[in-house]
């Protein structure tokens, strides 16, 4: 290997072609300023993408190795993406708002920590976001749903799943309604509408889920924004002082390291890589990486703790059809963080899954129990009688569950990333709580057998929090690093709390906010 095969200059440079670096390389070249994107997985196309597990499983994180300890381990190669468009190619679309008080925990409930900014300062761009992507939904029907502008796209159509389920909802009391998705229901800014086939996992070939590709990253790259794909971004680079990122190495699909100059600096990798990335950038300024003087860097790992309900029922539920994320959500308990005893946090329900026969999220595979002779039988009856919905419930921060670097390196030196997340009992309790609720209410909707699984880490937040205090944080309400001026965090590492909602509308929303503050309004 050269030491430095390729030195260059560019206004932005942006670590990680996914939903956020899209957003601020969107921003970013609408406002006239040259913008390299430095992905360190392949090239993907939306004609590329194909309607099967296997291809499915071929977008889920395929890089340097992530260790993973505690007792709810985060997930990151089913949670992180690989590739052109990163998590969110392969993400399901469900994009509900945090609500008013998963800003303030620590000062509503003394619990975890707050965020930087109020509801409020993000509305402007939730509202903006769903805009230009096209959100589908019924905000009337979400009576728990934050103030904000009306989705412009009509819901989702609830098929048989859908029903019966919701029947079990009605019988013991609790209210649903349309699940918001970035999935069209109808053409929207040229892009067409769902099939309800249910592939959403596998990318969406024909561009209906809104993922990076056809949204801001597509844009972005019309607009004339670089990308550079199989680019391993190994080290962020400072001037002598140490206050100011002056660009990155990366390492080419040749093995050739490579340096890129740039004005300002922009890591969007996803909250491990990027915490992993600072961490290893550490230097004779910044001996313990990056913006990390006060020792916070890496730490406030959060996942959202999840788990499935299933049941199999005397109506045929087409389990087949509709969105992989679901067709109808419950956030009926969301408010109330206190309601369950022992317990702590929201919780919501994502209900009517579409599922396939194996593989990742199939039905085989929620029975694991079932093995050699009982597996045919019960498949058949399953295709066609399955329910199912999720769990998503809210995790608390905490200092010690973090990530930080591994003894170990991959194959250009840098020290792997190492996790350690554990959940504590009131996020336990919270959960299993859940659980019970949504095994009344199978039993209510008429199943004759109801199981769950067990509990998985869905979603990958903190590590990089943001906060108004440099010395409990690692960057400002915008992203940008404490210690280096011009070094900004893109994503959702940036979330000081992680809410009970899926977090890919919310890391756009705040995407925007920061492009903005950096590159004006479009």
């Amino acid at each position: 290997m050269n030491e430095i095969a390729l030195k260059e200059s560019y206004d932005v440079v942006v670590v990680g072609a996914g939903a956020a670096g899209g957003v601020i390389a969107e921003r970013a070249t609408r406002a006239g300023k040259r913008v390299l994107l430095l992905e360190a997985g392949p090239a993907r196309q939306l004609n590329d993408l194909a309607s099967s597990q296997i291809w499915a499983r071929k977008l889920k994180w395929s890089g340097p190795w992530v260790e993973e300890e505690g007792n709810l381990k985060v997930g990151h190669v089913f949670n992180a993406g690989w590739g052109t468009g990163g998590s969110a190619l392969h993400h399901y679309g469900v994009w509900p708002r945090l609500h008013e008080a998963d800003f303030e925990v620590a000062s509503r409930y003394e619990v975890g920590l707050d965020w930087p900014i109020a509801y409020d300062d993000l509305r402007p761009f939730y509202d903006a976001v769903q805009a230009e992507v096209g959100l589908s939904g019924d905000s009337k029907g979400e009576t728990w749903r934050p103030p904000g502008e009306p989705y412009p796209l009509p819901p989702v159509p609830v098929f048989a799943q859908g029903d019966v389920i919701r029947s079990g909802f009605e019988a013991v009391g609790l209210k649903t309604s349309a699940i918001p998705l970035a999935i069209n229901t109808r053409e929207y800014k040229g892009r067409s509408g769902c099939l309800y086939d249910g592939w959403c996992d596998a990318g969406c070939p024909v561009g209906a889920l809104a993922n990076p590709l056809v949204t801001y990253l597509g844009w972005a790259l019309k607009a004339g924004a670089e990308i550079r794909n199989r680019a391993q971004v190994t080290r962020i680079l400072h001037d002598e002082a140490g206050q100011r990122a002056t660009g990155v190495e990366y390492v080419d699909a040749s093995g050739e390291k490579n340096r890129v100059m740039a004005d300002t600096v922009v890591v969007a990798a996803f909250a491990v890589q990027t915490a992993r990335l600072l961490l290893a950038s550490a230097s004779a300024r910044h001996p313990d990486g990056l913006s990390n003087h006060n020792g916070m860097l890496g730490r406030y790992l959060m996942t959202h703790p999840a788990a499935s309900v299933y049941g199999l029922f005397d109506k045929e539920t087409q389990p087949h059809l509709g969105p992989t994320a679901g067709q109808l959500m419950c956030q009926e308990n969301y408010d109330d963080k206190t309601a369950t005893p022992g317990a702590f946090g929201s919780y919501q329900w994502l209900i009517a899954n579409a599922m396939k026969p194996n593989d990742l999220l199939g039905i085989a595979t929620s029975r694991p129990d079932i093995v050699g002779d009982r597996l045919q039988p019960f498949l058949e009856t399953a295709v066609k009688h399955i329910g199912n919905m999720v769990c998503v419930s809210e995790d608390i921060a905490l200092a010690d569950n973090r990530i930080t670097l591994s003894d170990n390196t991959d194959a250009f030196g840098v020290p792997l990333a190492k996790t350690v997340h554990n959940l504590t009992p009131p996020s336990e309790q919270l959960l299993a709580g859940a659980m019970e609720q949504g095994k009344k209410v199978f039993a209510a909707g008429g199943a004759d057998e109801v199981w769950a699984s067990a509990p998985f880490g869905m979603h990958i937040m903190g590590g990089t929090v943001m906060g108004n205090d440099a010395a409990t944080s690692v960057t400002d309400s915008y992203g940008r690093c404490h210690e280096l001026e011009n070094l900004y965090v893109a994503g959702t590492g940036l979330f000081p709390s992680s809410g009970a909602v899926n977090p890919t509308f919310t890391l756009h929303a705040l995407a925007l906010r920061t492009a903005e503050q950096l590159f004006g309004k479009a």
